[in-house]
This record gives structure tokens, C-alpha cells and sequence, in this order.
């Protein structure tokens, strides 16, 4: 068993995998001599087993269900780690932690032997402390073939809008990556949107979930209105889904869930099926407005969360208003079900604070190369800003 104290909190258990005899028959493994850390399901502020601690800040959350994993590889004690993202579950903690985390495309990586909460949803991620080991990772999971270095983004987008949510200032987040890119491939590259109000006109079925009163307490939460519609959406299916994996088990064992969580289970568990149908015209119609938005080798810009991570222990109203922008920044990948990686953009008043680049379902190689090519000019950038 693990020992919380030397290990932030982030295993239940440890143990040695020992390499196999080197054979000069076989060649070598493309991840040997790194050391890896997998998610068990296990959420991150938990009552039962305890939060792992985030190396960045001891007092802030370290994200959600994937937490541990990031923990780990945030501390130094694992090269990369697996975690699961459905809602956020990868991309959150990484941005929490001051990491990289990648959620693939939806179905690029096999989920096979994990268990479904929301299968629309699920896909199988992973964390690492630099671009070289995320995108090796990559390499493995995704089978893509080695992919020229020298690829340019035909555009770069920053959805100017979604920037508007993040308390961070802007000439931390979007300044650094708009520098970089401008330096690294020309500023013709970088284009300006309005990303809500292109999912508005292009997502027609977002109509359904965009009610005068909902406008309202989105304008009260300063959201989006068309992305607070798309988080709806996606909520849900996820709840659809989540009853029909473990709506018998739930009732019938009665679980004893922790606060906040067992709120959102029961929720879910005696939700009534409704606009299922509506939700999944959502999820075709943004996947198709984003596939012509960005086409095969273009890229969104959007901040992977509203702010830097939360207070432990922040009450839920306190952070509904968080909540709510963060559910409509993490839809955008969900519901499309296009491959993200949240970037760390190192720390901002002591805490840390990342960007998040978004490319078209099945383009994982081409993100994680970029993502590659693009660090070291992000990393002079901040380093410049925080001196």
C-alpha cells in the first residue's frame, strides 16, 4: 500500500513492473524506462480515501475523478498517467496541476475494461510534464505514423468570447499563445472568432435549450448563452446514460456517496428520459459546424477553465457560477467529441494556469506534434512575463 504522506495522496496502491531480458532480437519498446500511474475510479475531494494533494498548490483542488493520476505526474512520481475523461476528468486536473492532459478523440482510444458512465461521452486520456512524453504516449495509444515536423496550422482560432469567461488576464493566456504562434508560424496564421455566436447559427437544435429564462441565468453566471446550451446538452445525455449503466445499482445498494457527488448520482439516477433525441442531433450538428470551422489542420484556442483551481472545501454555491463557465468550455471537445490538450502556461499570482488547443475528431497525431513544436516558444514567452 501507499504512503500518503510521501506520495501527495495520489496512489492506493504501488508496485514494480520489471522490464523483460533485453534481447538484441527484439527492438526496444517505445516507452521503456518510463514509469506510469493508472486511474482507479475514484473521485477527486473524496470523503472515503482522501484528496491527493496538488503539487501546485497545496490548498487548492487538484480536479476531478482523474485527479490522482495528475497528482502523480504533477509531483514527479510517475512519467504519465491514465485517466478517464467524460465530462473533464482529464483535462481539468491537468490544468489544476500544472500539466499537460490530452482528452482523445472520442473513440480513438479503446475503453475496453473500463467502466462506462457515460459512453457518448467516456474516452481514455493521459497526463505527462512535458510534450515530448504526451505525444510518445500518443504514439503508442493512437497507433498514428510519425508525422512531419515542419506541418503548419493552416489557422489558428481564438475564440475571444470563451477567453472572456477566464478571471485570468488576457494578456496571460491568449497573449502568450497568440506570441507564439505568431513567432513560430506568422501571424497570418492567427485568426479572431466569435465562437458562440457561430454555434448559434450552426447548431440549430441548441434552440431547444435556449429559453428566455435560461438566457437570463446565464447572463447572471456572465456565460454564453449558445455554450450554456450546449453544456446542457450534454449533461443530459450524460445523466441518460449514467441511469441506464447504474441506475439499478444505485438504488438497489444505495452507495454511500460523498457530499456534492451523491447530490449529482441521484440527480441523474431519477432523471426521466427526455430530449434524448435533441441532444444527439446537438452532439452531429456541432461536430459538423466544427469540422468546417477548422477543417483537417486548423485549431481552437479556448481557456481550458474559467480561473485557477478552487479553494478545498469551497462551498457548491460559492462555485456554482465557476461551474457553470466551465461546464460550457469543456462541452465544446465533449460534445463534438474532438481531441483536446490542456497546455500549462506556468503560474499566475502562485497559481497555475493553462490554455487549451482543440483539433478536428481523428487529427490527435497532428494536435500532439503541434503541441510539441509549439512549447518551447510558449515556455520563452512565459518565462518572459514572469521574470
Amino acid at each position: 500500500m501507499a504512503n500518503a504522506a510521501e506520495d501527495n495522496g495520489a496512489f492506493m496502491e504501488k508496485f514494480v513492473l520489471e522490464p523483460p531480458p533485453s534481447s538484441s532480437s527484439h527492438p526496444q519498446l517505445p516507452l521503456h524506462g518510463l514509469t506510469f500511474a493508472v486511474k482507479d475510479i475514484i473521485n477527486g475531494e473524496n470523503i472515503h480515501y482522501g484528496t491527493p494533494v496538488n503539487p501546485c498548490a497545496a490548498e487548492r483542488v487538484p480536479g476531478g475523478s482523474s485527479s490522482g493520476s495528475a497528482v502523480a505526474v504533477g509531483a514527479g512520481l510517475a512519467d504519465f498517467a491514465l485517466g478517464t475523461d467524460t465530462g473533464g476528468s482529464v483535462r481539468v486536473p491537468a490544468s489544476y496541476c500544472g500539466i499537460f492532459g490530452i482528452r482523445p478523440s472520442h473513440g480513438a482510444v479503446s475503453t475496453s475494461g473500463v467502466t462506462p458512465m457515460a459512453q457518448s461521452f467516456d474516452t481514455v486520456g493521459w497526463f505527462a510534464r512535458d510534450p515530448m512524453i504526451l505525444k510518445r504516449v500518443g504514439h503508442t495509444l493512437l497507433h498514428f505514423p510519425d508525422l512531419d515536423a515542419a506541418v503548419i496550422p493552416t489557422q489558428v482560432i481564438v475564440a475571444d468570447d470563451c477567453f472572456e469567461l477566464s478571471s485570468i488576464p488576457q494578456d496571460r493566456i491568449p497573449g502568450i499563445l497568440v506570441s507564439s504562434v505568431e513567432k513560430l508560424y506568422g501571424a497570418n496564421v492567427v485568426k479572431h472568432a466569435i465562437l458562440g455566436d457561430y454555434v448559434q447559427d450552426k447548431v440549430p437544435s441548441l434552440g431547444h435549450f435556449m429559453s428566455k429564462e435560461t438566457k437570463t441565468k446565464d447572463q447572471e453566471h456572465n456565460n454564453i448563452p449558445s455554450l450554456a446550451a450546449l453544456s446542457t446538452a450534454m449533461r443530459l445525455l450524460q445523466k441518460h446514460e449514467f441511469k441506464n449503466n447504474h441506475g439499478e445499482w444505485v438504488t438497489t445498494v444505495k452507495p454511500d456517496f460523498g457530499p456534492g457527488l451523491a447530490e449529482r448520482i441521484w440527480e441523474a439516477v431519477e432523471s426521466t428520459v427526455e430530449h434524448i433525441e435533441i441532444c444527439r442531433s446537438v452532439k452531429s450538428e456541432l461536430r459538423d459546424a466544427l469540422s468546417a470551422l477548422l477543417g483537417d489542420t486548423g485549431i481552437l484556442a479556448i481557456p481550458t477553465v474559467p480561473g485557477p483551481p478552487p479553494k478545498l472545501q469551497t462551498d457548491a454555491t460559492t462555485l456554482e457560477g465557476f461551474r457553470a463557465r466551465a461546464f460550457s468550455l469543456l462541452s465544446i471537445a465533449g460534445v463534438s467529441g474532438f481531441c483536446q490538450v490542456s497546455i500549462p502556461l506556468g503560474i499566475h499570482e502562485d497559481l497555475p494556469v493553462s490554455v487549451s488547443l482543440i483539433a478536428k475528431h481523428g487529427q490527435d497525431g497532428f494536435l500532439l506534434n503541434l503541441v510539441q513544436n509549439l512549447y518551447r516558444t510558449i515556455e520563452e514567452q512565459v518565462q518572459a512575463v514572469q521574470k
